[in-house]
């Protein structure tokens, strides 16, 4: 069970893994944000990289989904350092409104198992939110999906986007599921943050146990 350390107007203010800390947005990550989604290898499987101020409309609506559920796409802080994000959000894109995870690492973070170790983090607690959650890519990203695979997601099945003008390549995607019956979401936790979230308290870290971090 996670302990019950949430905010008093029931946001969760912070996540902590043993390299990472999954907390909420701050105006010095807008510029960092900014330059990952401009990175072309870092968005090689999205239509295009994002302008600054499309990066920046991106961000206010994460804060807006943070504000209306209580939890959402985290930013993830390593080293004292903006590394990318992490978490959840609503979506209709199978068909259905279902909870969908997801993750995105400056390049500087590849290749160290941290969106591993972050997602899986964001997993667990998502699965004590509702009882499914899914994620998906373009069957092209395999890097992305054998992260779902490694965070305990399995593969549901294959499907066509519904958005028209997506590139051909992006077209064709592969959905994964988690559900509470069968997921043992791959997890880590640190003992909490020694110094309170911005505008927190020091109570409003939450730890998320599990594994040990794993490599990819």
């Amino acid at each position: 069970m996670l302990p019950d350390t949430v905010l008093d107007d029931g946001r969760v203010e912070e996540l902590r893994t043993a390299r990472a800390l999954l907390r909420n947005w701050a105006d010095d990550d807008l510029q960092p944000f900014a330059e990952m989604c401009a990175d072309p290898l870092v968005m090689a499987h999205f239509p295009a990289p994002l302008s600054r101020a499309e990066s920046h409309a991106t961000v206010a609506r994460v804060r807006a989904h943070f504000v209306e559920h209580g939890y959402g796409l985290w930013a993830v802080e390593i080293d004292g350092g903006f590394a990318g994000w992490t978490g959840l959000s609503w979506s209709e894109v199978t068909g259905t409104r279902e909870l969908e995870i997801g993750w995105r690492l400056a390049r500087a973070y590849w290749g160290r198992g941290l969106a591993t170790e972050a997602a899986g983090t964001a997993l667990a607690y998502g699965l004590q939110q509702v009882s499914r959650i899914v994620s998906f890519s373009a069957v092209t990203n395999e890097r992305l999906w054998r992260v779902m695979e490694r965070i305990g997601m399995r593969r549901e099945r294959e499907f066509a986007h519904p958005r028209e003008d997506l590139p051909e390549r992006l077209r064709r995607q592969v959905l994964y599921v988690a559900d509470r019956q069968t997921c043992r979401p791959h997890s880590v936790f640190a003992e909490p943050a020694q110094r309170p979230a911005r505008g927190s308290s020091p109570g409003a870290t939450r730890r998320v146990q599990g594994a040990q971090p794993m490599d990819g």
